[in-house]
């Protein structure tokens, strides 16, 4: 859902009918579908409810949140609305310039997602399976979801406007993903010949204010090596503009049909980029006291190193692209063990599973072992994920039927007393699962024992160490999300 937060307020409003009127600002018009009204806002004291429509803000017309965003800056405000019954009015009111409306929109954008025109080797929405629910194969390209919630934007579907846009509203940081600086070859990888003018686009946000995060899916005898080099080279040179580049391993599903023969790295073909990178790193850490650079956890994990140290990450300005996730794990775990007393332990032996996809299982181990909690058995489930295929790992990508499978097959399941899931796993916000089956669904599978899902380190802690107590209330949270350009491997056999 779409956000705009609401705070207290004492309009003075003035509604007109408009049943038998047509609007008279615009040839085309969007509406934002009111879906929730806060509580004690701005909203509220005017009466909106879920189902009305905001269709323009003194006689603006209304894209998407951004415009009701901007819109409701003024003082004194016209909002035209259109109820559930179908009944139009304009709303007049005063109102602070800080105080917002206090709703949450069906969507972010009022006039449609704006899809993506390419049609790259590695696109990951193209690897769903085709029995999987039509949200999962929405391919956006849409910039103003690369503001708003950080979705990465390939540029080759903006134009001027869509600049001129950006600089108007401010609209920055942006996230790119660029996949190579080489004109040629990235329009052979998106099969777009407008994918030729990264330098070009690059040099448009620059020239509007905007800032950019970057990000690359690294190919195996691609874009890597000196490609590599060379992307690295000149993302670079555009500092400070260019805020971070970040660099995953392609992934593939079962499901790939492409015909273009992409590949994955193997144990040595990872150990040789992180190497590559780290000189890169150093670098970069040398001249502006910053690593600017980084790697996706799963390049270590297949390499079979160490993630790096906190300090390498210049607080995690890509996290929610799962860049230095399994640090910030970790430190999320070891900040909660050192400020909370030590466990008492349980009275009698107490068993919790732990579900987890194969990638992070050794992580998820080593953390568990390094409790001294009485009486306190865990059993750490690495899941193959067979609904996209082996070679995809991460715990974000598992279905409720792999986990149900692999726990009911598992030796000894009979002495389980305690389930633990990745959260990741469920929906954003909702309690999901990807292959649709809802968490009481999925709990039903295991009567008589509770089902609990974990986010970060802190969460992982306190339900290993104080499961009578613990729960985890995911209202208003949002997981890390699947970006849909990149996939997550395990070493190639």
């Amino acid at each position: 859902m779409s956000k705009l937060n609401g705070h207290d307020a004492c309009p003075h409003a003035i509604a007109q009918n408009l049943s038998d009127k047509s609007p008279r600002f615009c040839s085309k018009e969007y509406a934002g579908v009111i879906s929730r009204v806060n509580e004690g806002s701005l909203a509220e004291e005017l009466e909106l409810v879920p189902g009305d429509k905001i269709i323009a803000i003194n006689e603006q017309p209304l894209r998407d949140i951004i415009d009701v965003s901007f819109a409701m800056a003024d003082e004194e405000i016209d909002l035209t609305v259109e109820h559930v019954d179908g009944e139009r009015e304009i709303i007049s009111f005063d109102k602070d310039f800080d105080e917002e409306l206090g709703v949450e929109f069906e969507s972010a954008v009022f006039d449609g997602i704006r899809k993506c025109a390419n049609n790259c080797y590695f696109c990951f929405v193209n690897m769903i399976a085709p029995d999987m629910r039509d949200s999962l194969s929405i391919k956006d390209d849409d910039y103003r979801l690369s503001f708003l919630y950080g979705n990465f934007v390939t540029m080759t579907n903006m134009g001027p406007a869509d600049f001129k846009r950006i600089e108007q509203f401010h609209l920055s940081p942006l996230y790119v993903s660029v996949q190579c600086m080489n004109p040629e070859l990235r329009a052979q990888m998106l099969r777009c010949k407008g994918a030729a003018r990264i330098t070009e686009q690059l040099e448009n946000l620059e020239k509007a204010g905007a800032e950019y995060h970057t990000q690359i899916v690294l190919c195996a005898g691609l874009n890597d090596g000196e490609e590599l080099e060379r992307s690295i080279r000149e993302i670079a040179a555009r500092r400070p503009h260019a805020l971070s580049m970040a660099i995953v391993p392609v992934g593939i599903t079962k499901y790939r049909t492409d015909p273009y023969p992409l590949q994955q790295f193997d144990r040595e073909g990872a150990a040789r980029v992180i190497d590559m990178v780290e000189k890169w790193q150093k670098k970069f850490q040398q001249e502006e006291g910053r690593t600017f650079l980084y790697l996706g956890d799963e390049f270590y994990f297949l390499a079979g190193r160490e993630v790096p140290p906190t300090e390498f990450y210049d607080g995690f300005p890509q996290l929610d692209n799962g860049i230095g996730l399994t640090r910030s794990f970790i430190n999320d775990w070891n900040l909660t063990s050192q400020n909370s007393d030590m466990s008492n332990g349980y009275d009698e032996p107490f068993v919790i599973d732990v579900v987890t996809g194969t990638a992070v299982a050794p992580v998820m181990e080593q953390l568990a072992k390094s409790l001294q909690v009485k009486n306190l058995q865990v059993r750490i489930v690495p899941v193959e994920n067979k609904h996209f295929g082996s070679t995809v790992n991460v715990s974000g990508l598992l279905t409720a039927k792999d986990i149900i499978d692999t726990l009911q097959s598992m030796p000894e399941a009979d002495k389980r007393q305690a389930l633990i899931i990745p959260e990741p796993a469920l929906r954003a916000g909702e309690d999901i699962f990807l292959d649709d089956m809802t968490l009481q669904e999925f709990a039903a599978h295991f009567p008589n024992i509770r089902v609990e899902p974990v986010q970060g380190g802190a969460d992982y802690y306190h339900a290993l160490t104080g499961w009578s107590t613990y729960h985890k209330n995911r209202s208003g949270e949002t997981a890390y999300t699947w970006q849909s350009n990149a996939g997550y491997t395990k070493p190639v056999e």
